[in-house]
């Protein structure tokens, strides 16, 4: 009977209605989340001083893995999601130092810093990507350093790498950068900055380098003693010429020693005169009797009168 008087026009379930709109409104949800997930997986962004390659899962022929043709440059991409995917690569050179030891000519060992600058080959990413991967500078770089580093310091020996540092550091950029160039790998820049030798080799130098200093002071001090014996020989040839000068000076006139004295008295009265302490002296002590004095030479001439008398 509660059946009959329900109107014919209203369906019998009555929650028909609201099951298909929870359903549509649910297939829309799904459809916006796969539309929002293809639109996201679709764009990709380039940072600058990067590239990318682009990796197909599915594809005919060469289009299929990684794409030999196309790259991802700076800014904005489009990719198909899920069948495609990028691979951004870092092409800035970067800085890199390798430590390496290694013997020179004259069996010396050589602890030697190289400074690398590099970067990947932008236009040979894909085989970067397939044969070494991400880390291609942990791969390539350490063991070719190594190679080229040995093999150039075994040419030349530990004193030659200090004075030819300049040649040997030309020699292993042009050499690392030939080696590198196999692998597609740029070399900007390469220089050494640091250059040690073992223990034992840097004590030997350091006593040579004593050795000869103490031999140039040993030097030195001879030839200041050739020096100081040469000045006395010459101050004593002047003495003596000077005494064989007075010598004849007196022969040819005596009254030579009393001028002499005369002199000697002058001195001993200016330094006498000068002198702020009181001194008592007589005039035989100072030189300066000479007004009744005359010499026994002149006394015992007979004929002859110096210039005084």
């Amino acid at each position: 009977k509660a059946a009959s008087k329900v109107p014919k026009g209203m369906p019998k379930g009555g929650g028909g209605g609201t099951g298909k709109l929870v359903s549509k409104v649910a297939g829309l949800a799904v459809g916006l989340g796969f539309s929002g997930y293809g639109l996201y997986h679709s764009i990709v962004t380039v940072k600058p001083g990067h590239l990318g390659i682009i990796y197909n899962r599915f594809g005919i022929g060469s289009q299929q893995g990684v794409q030999e043709i196309g790259v991802c440059r700076e800014g904005l991409n489009f990719v198909i999601p899920w069948f495609q995917r990028a691979i951004i690569y870092d092409v800035r050179t970067r800085p890199k130092a390798i430590n390496s030891i290694s013997g020179s000519k004259d069996l010396q060992m050589v602890e030697i810093s190289l400074r690398v600058l590099y970067k990947p080959d932008p236009n040979n990413l894909p085989f970067i990507y397939r044969r070494l991967g991400y880390d291609f500078d942990e791969r390539v770089l350490p063991s070719i350093v190594n190679e080229v580093t040995k093999a150039v310091v075994a040419r030349f020996n530990a004193s030659e790498l200090l004075t030819k540092r300049e040649a040997v550091s030309k020699m292993i950029r042009e050499m690392l950068i030939q080696r590198a160039a196999d692998f597609h790998i740029l070399l900007d820049d390469v220089s050494i900055t640091h250059l040690a030798f073992s223990k034992d080799y840097t004590a030997a130098v350091e006593a040579k380098q004593v050795a000869q200093q103490d031999a140039e002071r040993a030097r030195y001090i001879v030839d200041k003693a050739l020096q100081e014996k040469r000045s006395i020989i010459i101050r004593a040839e002047g003495e003596a010429a000077a005494a064989e000068l007075v010598g004849k000076a007196i022969q040819a006139n005596p009254a030579f020693i009393q001028l002499r004295r005369i002199d000697a008295a002058r001195e001993v009265a200016e330094m006498v005169a000068g002198s702020q302490n009181e001194v008592y002296l007589n005039a035989d002590n100072l030189l300066l009797n000479h007004l009744g004095e005359v010499p026994e030479q002149v006394a015992e001439m007979k004929g002859k009168k110096g210039w005084l008398w």
